[in-house]
């Protein structure tokens, strides 16, 4: 039996800050996310949790502070996030899909327009024609992953709005990149479609334990935005509180610097079997209501927050 593998750091915030002139969005934002996590984010509305996306995702770059990501052993370091890259995929709440491709034909067209070219259809058509449908039997696979396996051929107006999520999700995931993005992916759901999503994602999270147990690297990484307590419990196995409502008083500040972490602790890990019995983790969530949604008692920094040791 092999042994089970140890994934390390794949991202790491440190001192994040942002503002928008006057407005002070973000200060000191400290994270590390291990490869392999599903990881969710919650916090008041208007807390900064879109403007901390964007800065990993790179379309917005914090005005202090960096995001680093390690793919590289043989660079300890990482690489610092200078912008936009296939390593980072992101489903928003309200998908965007190719009205007139197919379920297939849009799970295909990021590995086309990655993989071939102008150049390559008009003057080399046999073997576009062949990358074409590599491409396209790969797009099938991941379907089948999210079970769509039977929607292949449906178009976005023939699918109802968990499917076409499925197919957003489908669309980053085939991309293999090393993290993926989720901002508020259920929001607009109804909440029996909402469950068989969070399921989905509870079947992911199993591939990644058995992957880790088979001695190899976890092949997802995840980060969700959500503003509904017991689905961040339910589908994270950590939740991360980002909050304003923190005593930045007793750090010297005249007025609120920006939203800061309040809360970083490990979430209970659920198989698809198990029951969805959210009183399991009321305190919990108890807790998080306290510390990260409650203004009228803030938090000092650091008192809810559990280290990589376990302390």
């Amino acid at each position: 039996m092999k042994t089970p593998a140890r994934p390390s750091c794949l991202l790491e915030s440190r001192g994040i800050s942002h503002w928008f002139g006057q407005k002070r969005v973000l200060h000191d934002v400290n994270v590390r996310i291990r490869r392999g996590e599903f990881l969710s984010l919650v916090g008041p509305s208007g807390c900064g949790k879109s403007t901390y996306f964007r800065t990993i995702v790179g379309t917005h770059l914090p005005r202090a502070g960096e995001n680093r990501l390690f793919h590289d052993p043989a660079r300890p370091e990482g690489e610092i996030v200078a912008g936009p890259g296939r390593d980072r995929g992101i489903v928003y709440q309200h998908y965007s899909l190719f009205p007139f491709f197919t379920a297939q034909e849009n799970v295909a067209i990021g590995l086309t327009l990655d993989g071939t070219s102008m150049g390559h259809r008009f003057l080399r058509p046999f073997d576009f024609r062949r990358c074409e449908r590599e491409h396209m039997e790969r797009a099938a696979d991941m379907l089948r992953r999210v079970r769509l396996g039977d929607a292949l051929r449906l178009y976005p107006h023939e699918m109802s709005g968990g499917m076409k999520q499925r197919v957003a999700l489908a669309q980053s995931m085939i991309m293999q990149p090393a993290l993926i993005l989720l901002d508020e992916p259920f929001g607009a759901l109804d909440e029996s479609t909402r469950e068989e999503l969070q399921r989905m994602l509870i079947e992911l999270h199993s591939e990644n334990q058995s992957a880790i147990r088979r001695g190899e690297l976890p092949s997802l990484t995840l980060i969700i935005v959500t503003h509904e307590l017991n689905e961040a419990l339910y589908v994270g196995d950590r939740v991360v509180g980002l909050s304003q409502y923190w005593d930045w008083k007793s750090e010297g500040h005249e007025r609120c610097p920006g939203a800061t972490i309040v809360y970083d602790k490990p979430a209970p890990v659920f198989e698809v079997r198990d029951s969805r019995d959210f009183e399991q983790f009321k305190n919990q969530r108890d807790e998080i209501r306290d510390v990260v949604f409650e203004p009228k008692t803030p938090s000092r920094r650091g008192v809810h927050v559990v280290s990589e040791n376990g302390s």
